[in-house]
């Protein structure tokens, strides 16, 4: 069993000892996902990148992590392979020798 896996192992039985699973279709778990990232947000709200309460963000990034390893294991997702995929997707749509150094989108390269 890999980290990540055990992880969500951990996740899993957090809830289901709270009986939370009643809660957790995907759509509700989606929207807390995204309320958490603003959460996440909110620490950076009116500051300097520089000046953020790390702690506070250790706290909302924790948070966003645990709701998006929650919708992968509602559908059966094996998280590692879904961000590689990502990687090689975004490797072809932002090849090295046209994206280095620059935060253009894919379109614009």
């Amino acid at each position: 069993m890999t980290q990540i896996e055990e992880l969500q192992r951990d996740i899993q039985k957090f809830s289901e000892e709270r009986d939370w699973e009643q809660f957790h279709n995907g759509k509700d778990l989606a929207i807390a996902l995204s309320i958490e990232a603003n959460e996440l947000l909110e620490a950076y709200l009116w500051k300097q990148p520089e000046d953020v309460n790390v702690e506070k963000v250790k706290e909302e990034l924790a948070d966003v992590i645990n709701y998006a390893m929650q919708i992968a294991t509602k559908y059966n997702l094996d998280v590692e392979q879904i961000v590689r995929d990502k990687l090689k997707k975004n490797a072809e749509k932002y090849p090295v020798e046209k994206a280095k150094g620059t935060a253009k989108k894919y379109n614009e390269l």
